[in-house]
């Protein structure tokens, strides 16, 4: 069943892009990065209701109820969640739509590495395997083996580039940042330092880097030009609609400005 729905589609889609751009030396880099552009077409639905929820939960940052809730409940973190989901409840805002797009990601990508590994055959058995995996309509004969080198890279195998004798793992250093930054620029402006949206949000903008930069790291490197493409591309899709709040990029950003009263 995974086969059939996730990995053949997958596989022959990239094999498909690949064919189409002349199959020659860095064409499976760029096939990667069509698949990229292709599945963010497809999850935009979701990508859309990321940004909607950011949208909604920045807004109830101001809200006057919201605000009661964080500074009565602040010392009792179990009522205060309790009053949050009410509120949620009460105004129809899912406060996990922001972290949906990301979560939907993992099946793409256990799929999309299972995908280059096989497309990435190196042996006979795992060629054979290819072919049968390939659809009828598909150019096997032209295209196998495939060539997996894409710049510095060979996209079946782990990346890191020697620097003064030491492997520098620069593609997972890109992974995380990017990573971090597209997650920053969709968390909402907190007003309150207590609240445990905004502080699962600025845990999930630490763990996903961490995580994805570890898996760019282990994993084949067409993995990691797969999450350099989505990242780049949702960091402009997110910045297309004008509520990227690059404050967040900066130490301290994602408070808002206290008002300073004056005494008479």
């Amino acid at each position: 069943m995974w086969d059939t729905i996730i990995i053949e589609p997958m596989t022959n889609l990239l094999l498909w892009i690949y064919d189409a751009l002349g199959h020659g030396p860095h064409m499976f880099g760029l096939a990667i990065i069509l698949f990229t552009i292709a599945i963010r077409a497809i999850t935009w639905p979701l990508n859309a209701s990321q940004v909607k929820g950011a949208q909604a939960m920045q807004e109830l940052q101001n809200d006057k109820d919201w605000q009661d809730i964080q500074k009565k409940y602040a010392k009792d973190k179990e009522k205060l969640a309790q009053e949050q989901m009410r509120i949620y409840k009460e105004k129809g805002i899912n406060p996990f739509a922001s972290c949906l797009p990301t979560l939907i990601q993992f099946p793409i990508i256990i799929g999309l590495y299972q995908s280059i590994i096989r497309a990435l055959s190196a042996t006979p058995f795992d060629m054979l395997k290819l072919a049968r995996t390939a659809y009828p309509f598909q150019n096997v004969e032209g295209i196998i083996p495939l060539n997996s080198t894409f710049l510095w890279m060979d996209l079946g195998r782990p990346e890191s580039v020697q620097v003064f004798g030491f492997a520098l793992p620069t593609l997972a250093i890109i992974v995380a940042l990017t990573t971090y930054v597209q997650s920053k620029l969709t968390i909402p402006t907190s007003t309150n330092p207590n609240d445990q949206s905004a502080m699962m949000s600025a845990q999930m903008s630490i763990m996903m880097p961490l995580m994805l930069g570890w898996f760019a790291l282990t994993f084949a490197s067409g993995i990691a030009v797969y999450f350099i493409a989505s990242n780049i591309l949702g960091i402009v899709q997110y910045a297309a609609t004008g509520r990227a709040n690059w404050r967040n990029l900066l130490p301290g950003g994602n408070k808002q400005p206290q008002k300073s009263s004056s005494k008479k």
